[in-house]
């Protein structure tokens, strides 16, 4: 039950923090979205770490570690903090530039006149949508999971399940419902503004959580008298396929390089983008970023990998899946929270990890919002027939939808957050070659950019039919040359056919107008 209170006190200072946040809402349309471009280097910092920090960087990762070992961090983390600075660089600061100029709020508004054409809204709107939907699906299934495990015992008579780590613990369905409330409460209020503040404090809270964490445990399976020693237990219990990727494809390691590339197209981080103060206010996420990521996910891979040795405890034993013998690897991280601290201290670490879920859905909530009001009801509706009043009610109602669906899709509990995660960055990563073309690439057409729109849709639905709609984890793409067979990852495929077909069809048809790229190229006006 202490756990229970301190999840339940978490979860109403952020709903104060959205309520406070609203205190100062202009009322406008813009304030309410972008925050009237007033956010500055500390804040988008925080926005931008906390809104790409998920499920998938704290459960996905340690229940990633406890399957496939240490390599996880190679394969992901350290790549990312990379590669995410360079989008920032790279693509937001002049998609920020646009933005700022022509007063875009939404990708799609961006899209329709490099491309110039009013009807790409409607093909990029679902395609957005859909892939944006199995991310929301991975923050939504990790905090149901996790305030089960941690709240075990809390309702034994009420809430029994087979395993004795989860009985009594609230079902995933009510944690994940009191999330989706939660998050949807300071989003309806605060906008954009409320978003930042509480991506912020979470961006805070799960980061110094976390090093908590790592030490806590640590102490706890070392049983040494320092941290250096409680490392070096810990390491040497490691086997040799959990401490080194010799079990990890090489061509499949590599692949997964492209997988960061996927931040350059989120809806979410381009609103973000739009509303920082200045140009000047990337300059430190650029710079933090990757320190950030390191602090974050070294102590998630860790704690999953050491959930493999015999240091962790067998009673209560590792939650299973529907009581099988199948590991249930989105429970590692919160199961050694709970069995290795106090009760005070795992409900507190809970809070922390539940900051990190949350301060993902947020964004991604009012983004869809944004391109559901901008880009389909104002556009074809007509802005004039809306108040700005009218038009935040709209953002607010399609919030509203969005959540509940994605609740009720979470009830269908997919087994691995890490997998269902990875085919959502994999369709976005497909579509990073538009938007880079967009922005660097005067022959960029039209048909250019719905050919490779048209290849990554169509690649990505056959090989996540081929793989079980993601429920087989394992499923690779094999490609053989020379007579070799190379294992490799599906975001290989799917990347590669966009980007031949965006450029061998731009290349073939007509190029944009002259008026067009004076508008995007103005240093080659003339």
């Amino acid at each position: 039950m202490i756990q229970l209170v301190i999840i339940a006190v978490y979860l109403t200072l952020l709903l104060g923090l959205g309520l406070v946040a609203s205190l100062l809402f202009t009322g406008t349309k813009r304030d309410y979205m972008l925050a009237s471009h007033s956010i500055g280097p500390f804040l988008l910092l925080m926005s931008l770490f906390g809104t790409t920090m998920t499920a998938f960087a704290l459960v996905g990762s340690s229940g990633e570690a406890f399957k496939e070992g240490i390599g996880v961090y190679g394969m992901l983390a350290s790549s990312s903090g990379i590669i995410h600075s360079l989008c920032f660089f790279v693509i937001g600061v002049k998609l920020w530039s646009f933005g700022k100029r022509y007063g875009y709020s939404t990708q799609i508004q961006y899209f329709r006149d490099r491309l110039d054409n009013d009807l790409i809204g409607l093909l990029l709107f679902p395609i957005l949508v859909g892939l944006i939907i199995p991310y929301l699906l991975v923050g939504v299934i990790s905090s149901g999971v996790v305030i089960q495990s941690m709240t075990g015992g809390a309702f034994p008579e009420l809430f029994k399940t087979d395993n004795p780590g989860t009985n009594g613990g609230l079902p995933p369905w009510i944690g994940s419902l009191v999330i989706c409330l939660v998050v949807l409460g300071y989003v309806f209020f605060g906008g954009m503004r409320g978003t930042a503040w509480a991506n912020a404090f979470q961006t805070i809270v799960f980061m110094v959580l976390g090093l908590v964490t790592f030490v806590v445990i640590a102490y706890k399976l070392g049983g040494q008298d320092s941290l250096m020693d409680n490392l070096r237990v810990a390491s040497e219990a490691l086997s040799e396929d959990k401490a080194t990727r010799v079990g990890m494809s090489k061509t499949k390691f590599f692949a997964y390089l492209l997988i960061p590339l996927s931040v350059g197209m989120f809806p979410h981080i381009f609103q973000h983008w739009l509303t920082a103060k200045s140009a000047a206010s990337f300059k430190l996420p650029v710079v933090a970023h990757p320190i950030f990521i390191m602090i974050v996910w070294i102590p998630c891979v860790l704690i999953g990998v050491w959930a493999t040795t015999s240091l962790v405890p067998t009673n209560p034993p590792l939650p299973k899946i529907n009581g099988t013998d199948v590991v249930n690897a989105n429970a590692v991280l919160p199961f050694l929270v709970k069995t290795q601290t106090n009760d005070i201290l795992g409900g507190l670490l809970t809070a922390g990890i539940l900051a990190a879920i949350m301060s993902s859905l947020d964004s991604q909530f009012l983004s869809l919002g944004t391109m559901f009001e901008n880009d389909l009801i104002t556009h074809y509706l007509g802005k004039d027939r809306f108040s700005d009043g009218q038009q935040i009610l709209i953002t607010r109602g399609f919030i509203v939808a969005i959540v509940a669906v994605t609740y009720l899709l979470s009830l269908s509990n997919p087994s691995s957050v890490f997998a269902l995660g990875v085919w959502c960055f994999s369709g976005f990563s497909s579509l990073f070659p538009l938007v880079f073309a967009a922005l660097y690439w005067r022959r960029l057409t039209l048909l250019g950019a719905l050919a490779g729109i048209a290849a990554t849709v169509v690649c990505w639905s056959i090989l996540f039919y081929q793989s079980g709609f993601g429920t087989d984890r394992t499923y690779s793409v094999d490609i053989t040359l020379g007579g070799t067979t190379y294992e490799t990852m599906p975001v290989v495929i799917i990347f590669l056919c966009s980007l031949v077909s965006m450029v061998l069809v731009s290349l073939v048809t007509q190029p944009p107008r002259q008026e067009v790229l004076d508008k995007f190229f103005p240093s080659d006006a003339g």
